[in-house]
């Protein structure tokens, strides 16, 4: 069973490979609702609607490396073996969005994994990406903006060693409100 930090490192990928400039993810973890509900969104290139049609399908890749795509076809899978939902919607040119949500109390729903490692992972790739993440739950809602950071740092860059020391702590801390 792979963490739900794992898959949405895998689906931020598939963003950052569409040429995206901003990847925004939304984690809405509910004991209220009993549900995880997982967004990625992002403006890179897109896909046409035959694309669309295929990439579920784990014998369907884009990528020349490999004949096989797993990352969309597993999340599916995962999100709707709790009795979960998922859908994804795109446009050519505009961008892609991706929606999991899980049922939490399920015994197939994956353990959430270090969702601080993942951002860290992802922000540390590229700092000319800009990454929103929003992490809500029942009784409090924290967003990172890495936009808002870049601005305050003024041109030191976001991937520092030591900057990204501070923002591993600030996302966990964040998280745990």
């Amino acid at each position: 069973m792979q963490e739900i930090a794992m898959t949405i490192l895998d689906i931020a990928q598939n963003s950052i490979r569409a040429c995206a400039k901003l990847i925004q993810i939304v984690i809405r973890d509910s004991h209220k609702d009993n549900i995880i509900h997982i967004e990625c969104l992002d403006d890179g290139c897109g896909m046409d609607d035959k694309t669309l049609q295929k990439v579920t399908d784990p014998f369907y890749t884009t990528r020349t490396t490999r004949q096989i795509g797993l990352g969309i076809p597993m999340f599916k899978e995962s999100v709707e073996a709790t009795g979960g939902w998922f859908s994804i919607e795109s446009q050519k040119g505009v961008g892609t969005k991706i929606i999991g949500e899980y049922v939490k109390n399920h015994l197939d729903t994956p353990p959430m994994g270090n969702i601080a490692e993942t951002l860290i992972t992802l922000i540390q790739y590229d700092d000319h990406i800009d990454y929103v993440f929003q992490y809500i739950c029942d009784d409090f809602e924290w967003v990172l903006n890495t936009k808002e950071i870049k601005d305050i740092l003024d041109g030191v860059p976001i991937n520092q060693p030591d900057i990204i020391l501070w923002l591993k702590d600030y996302i966990k801390e964040g998280m745990q409100k």
